[in-house]
């Protein structure tokens, strides 16, 4: 009976050498999310309208920069103006939110970390 005990505590040894790995690697997407994050915030992303006559600019946490309206737009009234700024709006968060999902997934891709 006293080699049973024995086997059970190998086992727990290659369960530690695992949980230590699992550490290890959180540890890294720990520390590249906190780059990412820092690239993210300086990165610009621009969303357009009507050919560009309105530019909406977001940084890559989806934070507003500047909101640019060609004089050429304000000639076509406020209603048009203000759909035009709701389209660029839309264009922009939808490339930053596509943008923060490639830069996580290249951070997370090849670390077989379970739920993500």
């Amino acid at each position: 009976m006293a080699g049973k005990g024995q086997g059970g505590f190998g086992f727990g040894l290659g369960k530690m050498k695992e949980l230590t790995e699992a550490f290890k690697k959180a540890q890294q997407v720990q520390e590249g999310a906190k780059r990412l994050q820092e690239e993210l915030d300086e990165l610009e992303v621009i969303g357009e309208a009507g050919g560009g006559l309105v530019k909406v600019v977001l940084s890559g946490n989806q934070e507003p920069r500047r909101v640019e309206i060609s004089p050429d737009a304000l000639g076509e009234g406020a209603e048009v103006v203000s759909e035009l700024v709701a389209v660029a709006m839309t264009d922009a968060y939808n490339k930053s939110t596509a943008t923060m999902r490639e830069r996580m997934e290249e951070l997370t891709g090849g670390l077989n970390l379970p739920g993500l």
